[in-house]
């Protein structure tokens, strides 16, 4: 009697499922895939239709008159200087309370804290800030910068409110440039014998100014589109002279008198505009507009490649 066995590989229902699967695995894939194509050039498109429209509406006003008049009664004498120049100071304010308390908090969370129940909260509520509406830090520097403090409706207070509605954001940013350095160059400086504060100084803020500095500049080109805090703390619409210039020619050479100044910004112009009839002025707001959407884009751009280069500079 003989015996033969029968070694032929038959696909068994497993394998046909298994391929199965994958097949239907990768149809997704592709279709989801095209979907965010789609999507993105939607998204293009609809920021293209509105530079388009703005360029149509406010690129022939745009010239060294609108640049360097004030606003006037007069739509076709109208212009920005004092809206930008309360903008540009307003970042400055901004950028100065929000950037060194913004990474000195991401920096204590990431690197010194403890990992506790009373972290955790801290950690959600900074998350959870950065998604508060803007108009809620606007009632809050009202009743704290403008009526507790008295610095009345000041560039200060404005600056502080826009510092207050970015600092999550730099916080953010900070702790996950942070969490992108390799525990190996913590763990190098202390074998070295470096202390805590060296291994950061020395070590992980070389490493991670890149993403600290990206997530900075987009958080200033959110600070610099926002109206609403502003309107809140009762930004002037309609003014007329520059505040103190922060320079002076004697000692000290240093002036804070314009911390306290009046102001307008790019945003409340464009809203006093709009709020106006007659088609000159919707052409001064969309030529402000034009130009405020400039702005927040080539602060974009500088973040994102600003990002590549530093990405490119660094080997682990």
């Amino acid at each position: 009697m003989s015996y033969e066995r029968d070694f032929t590989v038959r696909p068994e229902p497993y394998q046909k499922q298994q391929e199965g699967r994958a097949h239907r695995r990768g149809t997704i894939d592709r279709n989801f895939r095209r979907l965010g194509f789609l999507l993105t050039l939607a998204t293009l498109g609809i920021l293209g239709i509105l530079l388009l429209n703005l360029a149509m509406n406010g690129l022939a006003r745009i010239d060294w008159q609108f640049m360097s008049s004030f606003p006037s009664r007069r739509a076709g004498e109208a212009g920005i200087l004092s809206a930008w120049v309360g903008t540009l100071l307003l970042m400055l304010v901004t950028a100065s309370a929000a950037i060194p308390f913004g990474v000195a908090a991401g920096i204590y969370l990431e690197e010194y804290a403890s990992k506790n129940r009373w972290t955790d909260f801290v950690e959600i509520n900074i998350a959870n800030l950065a998604g508060v509406p803007s108009i809620l830090y606007g009632l809050m520097a009202l009743g704290l910068f403008v009526y507790q403090f008295r610095f009345g409706q000041s560039l200060l207070a404005g600056g502080l409110a826009l510092g207050c509605l970015v600092l999550p954001i730099v916080i953010v940013a900070t702790r996950e440039s942070l969490r992108t350095i390799p525990s190996s160059i913590r763990e190098a400086a202390f074998a070295l014998g470096a202390t805590k504060w060296q291994a950061v100084w020395h070590h992980l803020l070389p490493y991670s100014t890149g993403g600290i500095a990206t997530g900075v500049i987009l958080a200033m080109s959110r600070a610099i589109g926002e109206s609403a805090p502003l309107i809140t703390i009762g930004a002037l619409t309609f003014i007329a002279f520059l505040p103190p210039a922060p320079l002076i020619s004697h000692a000290p050479f240093v002036s804070g008198e314009w911390l306290f100044s009046p102001f307008t910004a790019l945003p409340i112009q464009m809203f006093n505009w709009v709020s106006r009839p007659g088609e000159e002025f919707q052409s001064n707001a969309a030529a402000a507009g034009l130009i405020l959407m400039v702005i927040t884009l080539s602060m974009n751009a500088a973040a994102i490649l600003l990002r590549r280069r530093a990405q490119r500079n660094i080997t682990w």
